[in-house]
């Protein structure tokens, strides 16, 4: 199974894991539609939805850049409308649009509260509930439909939430969508969730701690299991998938092309990962190499 003249709708895919995975959809002669805000060029966040678009169609895919701020509904419903009326239907949507503040309860505004709720949990809510009318349509034409949001396992861990609660609850608010999705739509569309093992090299890592980018990976870890994950039959659903962990499972051995820095080893843990989703990776690693 692959994507081409599959229509994808991605939110925030104008740079990083949103882009990634356009790019890698676009090979496969995928029609995207790119809905984010960045129009016009900002030397603190490249890319902007039409720098994307050509970089999408140059892969061999088929581009719709729109302009979207996805907490505003009016806006959701016009670009949903949009890439019908362009594409002709929605197969795939992708939430990946997310605001972060690691900040704690009182050093955390409501500003920023607002602004993380209203993106990740109510955009990733908003998005899919306009598209889903398109995706069971896709369903009755066995276009095999997916919802894929860029969010962690649901781990009821004190340890996630106390040092930035309000970030926590938008993001784990993104995977309770899919928990419910997955049921839902059992049967006609599959809902899933990803999330990585390490840090990813993206704009808002490089906001955050500049020295980190060094021992991330590329978006493109993220590009390849989601492919994997889209490209999975409709049965496949529910699920709370890490990058590395999906990939090895499904026969992948070779990861050092992901490392930002040459040669790394060593890359940091990202939030949400359990001890045990790590030993399971590390079982992996052990397997492969007692086999060659």
């Amino acid at each position: 199974m692959t994507l081409k003249d599959k229509v994808l709708f991605i939110s925030g895919a104008s740079r990083g894991i949103g882009l990634a995975i356009a790019l890698r959809a676009a090979r496969d002669g995928a029609l995207i539609t790119i809905a984010a805000k960045t129009a016009t060029f900002n030397p603190k966040l490249p890319g902007t939805i039409y720098t994307a678009a050509e970089e999408i169609e140059r892969a061999g895919g088929k581009a719709l850049p729109l302009i979207c701020d996805i907490r505003d509904e009016k806006a959701v419903q016009s670009a949903i409308q949009k890439t019908v009326d362009h594409f002709g239907g929605i197969d795939i949507v992708v939430n990946n649009a997310s605001a972060i503040s690691l900040t704690n309860t009182q050093d955390t505004t409501l500003k920023k509260y607002n602004l993380m709720h209203e993106i990740n949990s109510r955009g990733t809510w908003l998005v899919t509930k306009y598209a889903i009318p398109h995706l069971l349509e896709s369903a009755k034409k066995n276009r095999n439909p997916h919802i894929l949001s860029m969010s962690p396992p649901l781990s009821m861990q004190a340890k996630w939430f106390s040092n930035h609660v309000a970030y926590t609850m938008s993001k784990y608010g993104m995977s309770m969508c899919i928990l419910g999705w997955a049921e839902e739509f059992r049967g006609k569309v599959a809902a899933n969730a990803l999330w990585p093992l390490t840090g990813i090299e993206t704009a808002a890592l490089k906001m955050l701690d500049i020295t980190a980018v060094s021992h991330a990976r590329k978006p493109e870890i993220m590009a390849d299991a989601a492919y994997l994950i889209l490209t999975k039959p409709v049965e496949f659903t529910g699920n709370f998938l890490i990058d590395e962990l999906i990939l090895r499972e499904n026969g992948q051995t070779e990861f050092d092309h992901y490392a930002v820095t040459p040669g790394n080893k060593k890359f940091f843990r990202d939030f949400y990962i359990e001890d045990n989703i790590f030993d399971r990776v590390e079982q992996l690693k052990k397997d492969t190499t007692s086999k060659l």
